[in-house]
């Protein structure tokens, strides 16, 4: 893929996030209407736009990416629970609370999903599914625990796990597409329908959560540095491990870039949940979403998408 196409996608999602911003700045979308759009994304269109990645024809090259991807994504973890131990030791609970999350969980769920399905086509929403799940897991036992102990019980962290809408879509997806199981046209149609709505309004809110925070307010060491540790320092540590693990071309990819993904939003959710720095963690969101504007290109340049 060319560098201006690149761009053009990248252009594409950053115009659909000023579309957000537009609507919540003329009150479109009231702090209601973001959270049913959240939960709408999260617990409707998310699950079937993963099912949908998973509608397709694969062989075994496909099963061993998967394989060796899980395996790359579980590595990440690893490294950024062991990064979280020794990274923020000086710096206030609050904001290394907020820290620890934001090095442990992306905005890969909203925002990597729709950067894979445009860059590799429906393989790339696949793996990044797939990448997805360590993460998911370990935002629900070990994120959570950072703001609040009682977060990381091991029956709340197992019913997460087993019921989450997104990880519920993928097992029945993979269930789906090993045993090749036929679905009705007009059931892979619907799905397919609600699941392409994912990219836009993703972008959307995360348009509506931009436009609450004054720019000028984010910028300071602390948040170029947790923004250049997510963009920069943990994509190329994936792209080594893909690299001495063997991945495939597309796999690494999306290795790289569901790695690059800028702070997840959820940070600032638990942050005002549990009484820690939610101005702080918003701010920490928001920078590394802008930046990423940048980086996600350089990556899909670098790593020869």
């Amino acid at each position: 893929m060319e560098l201006l196409e690149l761009f053009t996608i990248q252009g594409t999602l950053f115009l659909m996030i000023l579309v957000g911003s537009l609507v919540k700045k003329l009150g479109i979308v009231d702090e209601a209407g973001r959270r049913c759009l959240t939960d709408l994304c999260i617990n409707v269109i998310i699950p079937c736009n993963i099912l949908k990645s998973c509608l397709i024809d694969i062989d075994s090259s496909v099963l061993r990416a998967c394989g060796i991807l899980l395996a790359v994504a579980l590595a990440i973890q690893f490294v950024s629970v062991a990064l979280n131990q020794v990274l923020y030791k000086t710096y206030p609970d609050a904001q290394r609370k907020v820290l620890q999350y934001c090095t442990l969980v992306s905005n890969g769920g909203f925002l990597g999903n729709g950067v894979s399905e445009g860059v590799y086509g429906t393989l790339g929403l696949l793996y990044a599914s797939i990448y997805l799940i360590p993460m998911r897991i370990v935002m629900w036992s070990a994120g959570t625990s950072y703001f609040v102990a009682e977060g990381s019980g091991k029956k709340k962290v197992l019913r997460n796990i087993f019921t989450h809408p997104c990880l519920v879509a993928l097992y029945i997806g993979m269930v789906i597409m090993v045993l090749h199981i036929p679905l009705p046209s007009l059931l892979t149609s619907t799905i397919t329908t609600i699941g392409n709505c994912n990219t836009a309004l993703t972008m959307f809110i995360i348009g509506t959560i931009l436009i609450d925070v004054p720019l000028l307010t984010i910028v300071n060491r602390t948040t170029l540095w947790i923004s250049a540790l997510r963009l920069i320092v943990l994509p190329a540590i994936a792209w080594g491990i893909s690299f001495l693990m063997g991945l495939e071309p597309v796999a690494t990819g999306v290795a790289v870039i569901m790695t690059g993904m800028p702070a997840g939003s959820t940070a600032a959710i638990f942050a005002a949940r549990y009484g820690s720095d939610a101005v702080f963690a918003t701010k920490c969101v928001v920078l590394s979403t802008l930046l990423s504007m940048l980086t996600i290109p350089v990556w899909c340049y670098l790593i020869g998408a």
